[in-house]
């Protein structure tokens, strides 16, 4: 096991490109499943949620190729395998096999997803979906049993506005007969981005990136060649690091219209922050104002971002409040916060950040991939050395994440752990 150090203080300056969506990525991925011919696709991103991926359709008789951000599937020879354990555990985003082996074998048996711990996060919706489209669905010793003699389009309202539930349910319905409605459908950008791959598929889908998705099933899919969109997470992470320490940070690979909550919240705040075509330039200031953010499904702030914004927030002069309506367990990073002189409480689905305060490097270990990516940002900002261990989580969404920050002038490197350190990281 590896943790990273940083050594905090210098200022960010310089291009850092941002990869392919991770977000996209693990739903892009299961959906060349659903093809009877090779699919390829680029720009994916340099982590492990993708070799994760890999591995699964290998399990499955798929034939993959991953070389420099490019994957090929040739799903040809692909079998409905039970995947009830294993590589399932390690990513969320496996429930993505459901919908895309039901679509596809009209039967699965998954496991139930692992990934980050952002306390419930129940599948309930995609359930309802596949129900919907006449899918029997039991939870049989830990695994979802997915059955259908035969999938017909049905008209779905989803409860809570559900990104994994809109997608799963596209999946499955993209081979079913005739028409399936989704309404109240999740708009985020992956979703039109698995939206364009399904279609140039030859899928027949319309209305995606709006709240009525409307898919006419059709009997096969072929193979095609896919470009992801950007990752606007990992933008908005370093755009958000350009934010606390840059002088002058040019993000590039961007869609800036997928950050337009992000960069109004950093002009409130006082940051400079200049949107071009495809790059977003910005330099922070001397002086920021403290602002409040409410997490909400897109195009509202991201709860993906709100993490690596508290971060931030701890430079603002005067009181914040951080409110997370997606995730109210998504405050795990405070306490690391603290550790580091943050003043932040929590109050319910809230977090108050009092500032402006200087951190001090401390040894804090990441919960989960977002709350990775703030302590990098809290690190950067201290006095010190600060010690990030729980790198797994981070790995899972950002690629070359040290060669990345050096290249703006950071210093950040990864150490191997000593025997001891593994113990008792094992035992907090």
């Amino acid at each position: 096991m590896e943790k990273l150090k940083i050594a905090g203080g210098y200022p960010l300056k310089g291009t850092v490109r941002v990869s392919g969506a991770k977000n996209s990525a693990v739903a892009l991925i299961p959906a060349t499943i659903l093809a009877d011919s090779p699919v390829t696709i680029e720009g994916l991103p340099d982590i492990s949620d993708v070799e994760i991926l890999k591995g699964l359709l290998e399990e499955i008789g798929g034939q993959v190729k991953l070389s420099d951000n490019e994957m090929t599937v040739n799903p040809s020879g692909m079998i409905s395998m039970p995947l009830p354990n294993g590589k399932v555990k390690k990513l969320r985003a496996s429930y993505y096999l459901m919908g895309a082996m039901l679509g596809r074998f009209k039967k699965a048996v998954i496991g139930l997803p692992g990934g980050c711990h952002l306390g419930p996060r129940p599948i309930d919706q995609h359930i309802k979906g596949f129900e919907a489209l006449g899918a029997s669905v039991t939870n049989e010793q830990g695994a979802i049993y997915l059955r259908a003699e035969e999938l017909k389009g049905a008209r779905i309202y989803l409860d809570v506005v559900s990104v994994g539930a809109t997608i799963n349910i596209m999946l499955a319905a993209v081979r079913a007969k005739g028409r399936t409605v989704i309404e109240n459908a999740a708009k985020e950008p992956e979703i039109i981005d698995v939206a364009t791959l399904l279609t140039n598929m030859g899928a027949r889908i319309k209305g995606a990136g709006t709240d009525v998705i409307r898919i006419d099933g059709v009997d096969s899919l072929h193979g095609c060649r896919h470009t992801i969109i950007p990752d606007r997470i990992e933008a908005g992470t370093y755009i958000i690091l350009g934010a606390a320490m840059g002088d002058g940070v040019l993000v590039d690979n961007v869609i800036p219209q997928h950050l337009e909550s992000l960069i109004a919240k950093l002009s409130e705040m006082g940051v400079y922050v200049e949107a071009g075509d495809d790059q977003i330039f910005v330099r922070s200031s001397p002086r920021l104002k403290a602002v409040d953010i409410k997490t909400l499904v897109y195009p509202g702030f991201p709860t993906d971002l709100q993490q690596p914004f508290t971060s931030l927030l701890t430079r603002a002069e005067g009181s914040s409040m951080v409110t997370d309506t997606i995730y109210g367990a998504r405050f795990k990073h405070i306490d690391e916060l603290r550790r580091m002189n943050a003043n932040i409480k929590v109050e319910g689905r809230s977090a108050i950040v009092s500032g402006p305060i200087q951190l001090q490097g401390a040894k804090v270990k990441a919960s989960d991939l977002r709350a990775g990516a703030a302590l990098v940002i809290a690190g950067l900002m201290a006095e010190g050395i600060t010690e990030v261990t729980g790198l797994e989580h981070i790995d899972r969404g950002y690629s070359n994440l040290v060669e990345k920050l050096n290249g703006l002038g950071a210093t950040v490197w990864r150490e191997a752990m000593t025997e001891e350190e593994v113990e008792q990281l094992k035992n907090t």
